[in-house]
Formats: C-alpha cells, structure tokens, sequence
C-alpha cells in the first residue's frame, strides 16, 4: 500500500518526492499509472492521499465521494485524501498560484488579464483571476476567438499568465508571444519552472516587468496539499525554505 504519492503517467522528472520529503514525514512515491490500471487502482483505495497531474485531473473526478468548492468550479482535481474509505477531491493548484502571483507582488484587481493556453492550468488561472479582482479576463488559444493572430486587440493587457508548455526544458529559446506588443504590462507569470527563466521571463526582466517562474506554485500546491492530507496548517515559511533549497539545486544544474 502506497502511503503518500503523484499519481500520472510519465512521472520520471516531478520534484514532488523531494518537496514532500521536506513537508511531512511520510512515504511518498510516484506512482506511474497506465489509463488502463486507474479505474482498479483507485477503486482499491490502498492509499492515504494522492497528488494527481496530467492526464488524470478530470478523469479521477467520477470516483471521488467529495469535492471541494474549488475544484468543483474548476472541474479539475490534484489532490486526493483517503477518509476512512471515502474519498474528498481538491484542487491545490489554485492555492498554489495565488501564492506565487502575491509573492511577485503582481496584482491583479483591475486590471486586464491574458491567460496563454485552454487547458487545465488555464481554468485554475481564470479562477484566480476572477477572485483577485481583474477587470476582464481573455484566454488565448491557437484556434480560439482570441489567438496569437488577433493579439492586437490585446494591446492593452495589464497581466499575461502563461500556462502553456512553450519555452520549457529542452526548448528554452521558445516563447508564446512577444511582451514588447503590450505597453501597459505590468506583470508577467509563467507556470514553467524548468529553466527558471524563460524566454518570456528574461524579456519580462529586460523590461523592468515584475515576473515570477512555476517553482513557487509548485511548492506552495504541494504544502496546500499536504494540509489536506494532514489537516492541519504548515506555515508559509516552510515555503519559502523549500523554495529556496529547490532553486539553489536547480541553479547548479
């Protein structure tokens, strides 16, 4: 019986174990999983709690006996907690990108915001979005009615979230758009943390526009998660000290 673990298909690079390790003092392993083996291994419930990534957020959603407000309304979940047989379904990664945007001191109210990408990080960032006060929200996608063709329309962003893959490890050059087309930005977030700056990011810097990298999100969900495990609170200074041990390894890379 697994104790503690992320749940996917192709887990072979996730800082998950590490992170956890530093959190709580419990067994976590990364569980590959084919699509196949999910319906007998969650209907089994031979686990404590879980984290879930891609491609099993929505998928777990049908054996869950509970769900947070918040992953309801995102219709995607990360986070399983075994209580005694039944299982309450969270979503982490809206925590986890609050804290992220909050740290890098970007605000939001008011402002108009882009989200890069229509999947599901797009639809934790659109909630965030909304609850932090923006004034509109558009999310750009390839084929959408607002894409990287009519971006003009767009001139005016306040903020830019990235949440698509474009521009993480091996293809580090890469970017989804230009920042020099927005004038009036003022913060720059990107969910990739692998390399700790991006293309997108290192414009941001040459710009003077305040930015954050995914190494915060990813932490911060992970402490989020390991409270719903626990059910009790962890402060936000383990945060930071996670973060930091992360960022320290990932820069000697």
């Amino acid at each position: 019986m697994a104790e503690y673990g992320l749940l996917g298909e192709k887990l072979s690079h996730s800082f998950s174990p590490q992170i956890h390790a530093q959190l709580a003092d419990y067994d976590y392993q990364l569980l590959s999983l084919p699509p196949e083996q999910l319906d007998g291994f969650l209907r089994e419930k031979r686990f404590c709690g879980l984290n879930v990534t891609i491609p099993y957020k929505k998928a777990v959603i049908p054996y869950l006996d509970e769900l947070s407000p918040i992953a309801r309304r995102i219709g995607a979940v990360n986070t399983i907690a075994n209580r005694g047989g039944k299982l309450f379904g969270d979503n982490t990664d809206y925590a986890g990108l609050k804290y992220a945007i909050a740290r890098a001191g970007i605000g939001l109210s008011g402002k108009k915001v882009l989200i890069l990408g229509s999947g599901g990080t797009s639809k934790t960032a659109h909630a965030v979005a909304e609850d932090l006060g923006a004034r509109e929200i558009f999310v750009i996608s390839r084929s959408g009615e607002h894409n990287y063709q009519n971006l003009s329309r767009h001139a005016d962003a306040q903020v830019i979230i990235n949440t698509t893959p474009v521009g993480m490890f091996p293809h580090n050059g890469q970017a989804p758009l230009s920042l020099a087309q927005f004038p009036e930005l003022g913060g720059v977030v990107d969910v990739v943390y692998n390399p700790l700056k991006t293309a997108l990011l290192l414009e941001a810097e040459a710009l003077g526009i305040p930015h954050t990298n995914g190494l915060p999100m990813l932490v911060a969900q992970a402490k989020a998660a390991c409270e719903v495990f626990l059910q009790k609170n962890i402060p936000d200074a383990r945060t930071e000290q996670i973060l930091g041990n992360l960022e320290r390894q990932l820069k000697s890379v």
